[in-house]
């Protein structure tokens, strides 16, 4: 990512999380969608997760399968999807949009640090597939 691009992205974000802020002042944060500020996520234990509770559908590695769509794609990438879009899929679930897989049900027991963890490995396999 340029440093351009990480600009506009970190704008966009500051208006998204401001634009999130619900009717009671309660934002995305409090909402216990995102992990505590200064948390580092581990992409090892990603992957212990992603196996346990993504590769059923994502296939292994992130590649698909006949279930869901590839996570290691350039649809996913930074740019396009951002770590907060995963946090969301996750909690909320998500209409089909971009493949035609059906749409993906929100996954119970994951809190927002395994999903952290999860979203490194998935970048990280992104990164190794030259996708960023």
């Amino acid at each position: 990512m340029t440093r351009r691009q990480s600009i506009v992205a970190a704008v966009a974000l500051t208006v998204l999380l401001a634009a999130c802020e619900g009717q009671d002042g309660e934002t995305v944060a409090q909402q216990k969608l995102l992990p505590p500020a200064g948390f580092v996520a581990d992409a090892n234990q990603g992957e212990r997760l992603f196996r346990a509770h993504c590769a059923r559908c994502h296939g292994q590695a992130g590649m698909g399968s006949d279930q869901g769509p590839p996570l290691v794609h350039s649809v996913y990438r930074p740019a396009h999807h951002a770590d907060l879009a995963f946090y969301w899929a996750v909690k909320d679930g998500v209409r089909q949009h971009h493949w035609h897989f059906g749409d993906m049900p929100a996954i119970e027991g994951l809190a927002p640090e395994d999903v952290a963890h999860i979203i490194a490995y998935v970048r990280g396999e992104q990164r190794n597939n030259g996708i960023r």
